[in-house]
């Protein structure tokens, strides 16, 4: 993603934003810069509504078979082939480590890479119920969609887009 002015006004306030931003070098605990919060609610405009993350230091289970299935689908594995046998439990309690948002670069199909860290107490009775991290801030980031037409196309390259659009998201000439 290649620099650029980007207008951004963040608040904190509880936004209900279940998943990680992640922060790119900027300075101080909880800060986020313009372009990571950009780039974040981008994701999330692709990913849709209805996708949630975990965010880091939360704690998720994770399940090794289905993991193995999916390994087995990705790799064209025949059913008469097995994938060995691990004795793993079904489901691992873990603490989210690391939240990556990505996109592949030939599909543009977004992900999330999860880094996940095994508990030493796998006794879920035991578990306490511990309070959500504190979320990041969030920031109102002004976009529209549109989708163009060949009447929307000019000569001259631009394209034409509503008064209120624009005045929300471009800067003023």
């Amino acid at each position: 993603m290649s620099a650029s002015e980007v207008s951004i006004k963040g608040y904190n306030n509880d936004c209900n934003d279940y998943s990680s931003v992640t922060d790119k070098g900027s300075s101080g605990a909880g800060k986020v810069d313009a372009e990571t919060a950009l780039y974040t609610e981008l994701w999330r405009a692709c990913a849709g509504p209805l996708v949630t993350v975990p965010r880091e230091h939360e704690l998720v289970y994770y399940f090794p078979q289905g993991h193995i299935e999916q390994v087995e689908a990705s790799t064209n594995q025949s059913a008469d082939q097995q994938m060995p046998v691990y004795n793993l439990p079904p489901k691992i309690l873990c603490r989210v480590v690391n939240v990556h948002l990505k996109a592949e670069p030939d599909t543009d199909e977004v992900f999330a890479q999860v880094t996940l860290m095994p508990e030493p107490n796998q006794d879920e009775n035991a578990v306490k119920k511990e309070p959500l991290p504190v979320p990041p801030p969030c920031f109102h980031v002004h976009s529209f969609c549109k989708t163009l037409t060949a009447s929307d196309t000019s000569t001259h390259g631009g394209f034409s887009v509503l008064r209120r659009h624009a005045d929300e998201c471009l800067p003023p000439l």
